[in-house]
């Protein structure tokens, strides 16, 4: 039995902002439910106080069952932590301990062979199989065999940079679904998987007894999943007792009730006051009154002590403006394009004003395809390690239209060109084609995306929704009329996704972009596959492999 429970969670920031005040809901056993809310808004904060890495200025977190933690950061490392390690990491901190111990033991080992040093060897080792050591590393066979396709012999020494995102995260996943702990908090787990693997998190979350709190943006996978969804604003928790597929409607309906009860309140306000004020006046002309306009004096402070019904959310109001401009009519032409090791040749043509959605697994060649038309196309190849990193390589060409002028969104959100610098100072420089800007320019274009109040900012400290909404920005300010975009909701919340979705049904030029998001991927024209078997075709509709549902 597994189950969490948040009673009055109150967090400030450093910088003195309140992030919430009274946090307050509880995941029983069993359930799974979506934490959302806007970017920014604190949900890896909260998910942080909960497994205590944060203190929080009051409230309690009770966790009965043990505690599984998948943070955000997975699918992005790129240090040299190996397999082992990492799945030491997920376990329980008596593991990581007798793990610790077990390896300072060794490293004493390889500079001293005395016998109390081959005695404390002896005694981390007892202790590693008294903590279950040797039990976990069979169970991390099944998991790196289900994750790898490898046994953990020889998975266990690979560096973790060497695996895809994808790899990581159902590395983690298989790790924290096969693990002991009975309540598990997920962090994005969706990000980085293709969509069998979405499928696949979406049918182990189903059948798995265990208590999930997890963030997801990915609306197909909150509609499968979520038996609840708790939505992070107003300084608190909102809790829909339904699933997503109604919350909209659900929330829409709260926000009516809120404004009435509002409205009822200030009138009832206004009528106490009234009140006050002519028994006041007709208690100095009548001593009998006096007691009256005292006691409605009390039921005023009262009322007012009471204070107002529960906040109304601030709306998110993300404005978009991809505008882009006509170019020639073949925007795009591909001709025996072969992206080596990646595909077989292969002719693609994409005309001015498509939308186009470029769909396959993971490690099929979709980002090698956009990085190369962001570069110019095989006739320029533009090597700009900044932005591009090295040059694609392919045979065959890519070409790009006149007066088609590319603008990239980098799947990773890795730009190495904006890291160190604010995003005043990034708008104010101007670069790529985009005219510098001065200071108030700058925050009125940054205030249609929310991000004023992290003008000044660098963009590494931006959460990842908040990186996601500025690269968006810079491809409106140049003016991109060819618009490549490599998985641009995986991390936006939900209103920022949507706010995109109505921007490039607006856009007037033409749009590839790499998606595993099968709802946003419902609303493109054109879908060009490509296939494990490295054939690259089209189809009819979004399609996802053998046997996976549109």
């Amino acid at each position: 039995m597994g189950f969490l429970e948040v009673s009055g969670l109150e967090y400030w920031l450093a910088d003195g902002r309140m992030l919430f005040h009274d946090a307050s809901f509880r995941v029983g056993d069993g359930d799974k439910v979506a934490l959302i809310g806007a970017n920014g808004m604190g949900k890896t904060t909260l998910l942080r106080l909960v497994t205590g890495e944060l203190k929080p200025e009051s409230g309690t977190v009770r966790v009965v069952g043990g505690l599984g933690v998948m943070p955000q950061f997975i699918g992005s490392v790129r240090d040299s932590t190996t397999v082992h390690e990492f799945l030491v990491s997920l376990s329980r901190p008596e593991l990581q301990r007798a793990f610790s111990d077990m390896e300072r033991a060794e490293l004493a080992m390889m500079e001293s062979d005395s016998e109390a040093v081959q005695l404390r060897y002896a005694e981390a080792l007892s202790a590693w199989g008294d903590a279950g050591g040797y039990d976990a590393e069979v169970e991390w066979d099944l998991v790196t065999q289900a994750a790898l396709r490898l046994p953990f012999d020889r998975a266990r020494f690979r560096e973790l940079h060497t695996l895809s995102g994808g790899e990581q995260k159902r590395l983690a996943l298989e790790a924290l679904f096969r693990g002991s702990a009975e309540v598990l908090l997920l962090d994005e787990p969706d990000n980085y998987l293709d969509v069998p693997g979405k499928r696949q998190l979406e049918e182990t979350m189903a059948a798995s007894p265990k208590t999930v709190l997890y963030v997801s943006h990915d609306r197909e996978l909150l509609a499968s999943t979520a038996t609840r969804v708790l939505t992070l604003e107003a300084g608190g928790v909102w809790v829909h007792g339904g699933g997503f597929r109604d919350y909209h409607e659900a929330r829409t309906a709260r926000l009516e009730r809120l404004d009435e009860l509002h409205r009822r309140w200030s009138e009832e306000h206004q009528r106490l006051k009234d009140l006050v004020r002519t028994l006041q006046q007709q208690a100095k002309a009548s001593a009998s009154m006096a007691g009256k306009y005292r006691a409605t004096q009390t039921r005023l402070a009262r009322f007012e002590e009471a204070g107002p019904p529960p906040e109304r959310p601030v709306e998110q109001n993300v404005r978009m403006r991809l505008r882009g401009d006509r170019t020639a009519v073949r925007a795009v032409r591909c001709e025996a394009l072969e992206l080596r090791g990646l595909t077989r040749p292969f002719d693609l043509e994409v005309f001015f004003g498509e939308r186009v959605a470029v769909l396959g697994a993971n490690g099929t060649g979709k980002s090698h395809l956009l990085r190369l038309l962001a570069a110019g196309g095989s006739d320029q190849q533009l090597h700009d390690p900044d932005r591009h990193g090295e040059p694609v390589a392919h045979a065959g060409t890519a070409r790009l239209g006149g007066r088609v002028r590319p603008g990239w969104f980098a799947q990773t959100q890795q730009r190495p060109d904006l890291v160190g610098r604010t995003l005043v100072e990034i708008l104010g420089r101007g670069d790529g084609g985009r005219d510098g800007r001065e200071r108030g320019a700058a925050v009125s274009a940054l205030r249609r995306y929310e991000l004023q109040a992290q003008a000044d900012q660098t963009f590494e400290s931006l959460s990842g929704g908040q990186q996601a909404r500025f690269q968006i920005l810079l491809l409106e300010l140049q003016g991109s009329t060819l618009l490549l975009l490599d998985e641009p909701t995986d991390n936006l919340d939900l209103h920022s996704a949507e706010a995109l979705e109505a921007a490039l049904e607006r856009f007037e030029g033409t749009v590839l972009a790499v998606t595993h998001d099968r709802w946003f991927a419902r609303t493109f024209d054109r879908f060009v596959v490509l296939d494990d078997d490295g054939e690259v075709r089209e189809h009819d509709g979004p399609y996802w492999g053998p046997g996976i549902p549109v």
